[in-house]
């Protein structure tokens, strides 16, 4: 599965953000990780096939999270299931 990576100021955190190409929750997040200037790579799952969303699906389980989009995983460990504002800000300590 290959990601796209947005460039951003600050990388101090691994911002990994699956999201569906249609979804205005995941516009905002990529919207808010843009303007706060975070590097981040993102996955539009409906833009793939099968193979690819049953690895998103599996990874997304895996760590204990729910099949809802967006799905924020931060440093591999904190995952993050819509877009919370506050708590991102908190996580990525901006």
């Amino acid at each position: 599965m290959q990601t796209i990576t947005v460039p951003g100021k600050n990388s101090k955190h691994r911002v990994l953000l699956y999201a569906l190409s249609t979804c205005i929750w995941c516009k905002r997040v990529k919207s808010f990780l843009r303007e706060n200037g975070i590097e981040y790579d993102f996955f539009d799952v409906d833009l793939h096939g099968e193979k690819e969303r049953e690895e998103v699906t599996a990874d997304i389980l895996r760590r204990g999270g729910r099949l809802s989009y967006p799905t924020i995983i931060i440093d591999g460990e904190m995952l993050i299931t819509g877009f919370k504002e506050d708590k991102l800000r908190e996580v990525l300590e901006i």
